[in-house]
């Protein structure tokens, strides 16, 4: 306790290129940038597999095996291939460790709604669009977001292995320390970590409890 008291009010560490602030707002943008990239591929891929049922089996076991990939491992490939001078060779492995959670969920949420309610609503004239869009996605949506709150944690976790390669974020405040045994700033930048990781956790739960219609949240 007495560390990261040290360490929040230590002015050095609020202030400067290397301060708090700085800090986690490139980690912030690290964080976002990667989970709106990987919401962007694997939302409408989710909900049109899971719609026509067409690649299923190609997309569960594609996200699976994703799953296993060593993302501190592809950071260091992408580093070798591209250089370090642009946010790509983090932003590429977080983007690949956030598909997978957003994919299945999407895939499974739009799959396991009730086929007596699908066919009820292509009975009352609604097209595969419709259909997909005004019935399945708001009954699917619970899962949805949970795909992108297990990956928006996944992601801000993961994102202090920018460190790693020389970029800025939180896990500086982690590597720098340990490589000078001052284990106070250590501490301070996981603790920081840990406390973006809750807090994307609890939007994502508002949101939640906002976005989706009682009906539903009732039947889940």
């Amino acid at each position: 306790m007495n560390w990261l008291i040290d360490f929040f009010s230590n002015p050095a560490n609020w202030s400067g290129p290397g301060g708090i602030p700085t800090r986690l707002l490139e980690h912030l943008e690290f964080s976002v940038v990667a989970l709106l990239l990987a919401a962007a591929v694997a939302i409408p891929l989710g909900l049109w597999v899971g719609h026509t049922g067409r690649g299923s089996f190609v997309v569960v076991v594609s996200a699976n095996a994703a799953r296993a990939l060593p993302t501190l491992g592809i950071l260091v490939l992408v580093v070798l291939l591209v250089g370090v001078g642009s946010t790509w060779p983090v932003l590429i492995p977080l983007v690949l460790l956030a598909v997978p959670p957003i994919l299945v969920n999407t895939y499974e949420g739009v799959r396991g709604v009730d086929p007596d309610l699908r066919d009820a609503a292509y009975g009352m004239g609604l097209r595969g669009p419709q259909v997909l869009f005004k019935v399945l996605v708001p009954v699917a949506l619970p899962l949805i977001l949970l795909g992108l709150r297990l990956a928006a944690i996944q992601v801000v976790a993961t994102a202090t292995v920018a460190a790693y390669v020389g970029l800025g974020g939180l896990g500086r405040f982690i590597m720098d320390g340990l490589a000078t045994k001052n284990y106070t700033i250590t501490i301070g930048g996981a603790f920081l970590v840990v406390v973006l990781a809750l807090a994307a956790q609890a939007g994502f739960t508002l949101l939640s409890r906002v976005a989706v219609s009682p009906g539903v949240r009732r039947v889940r």
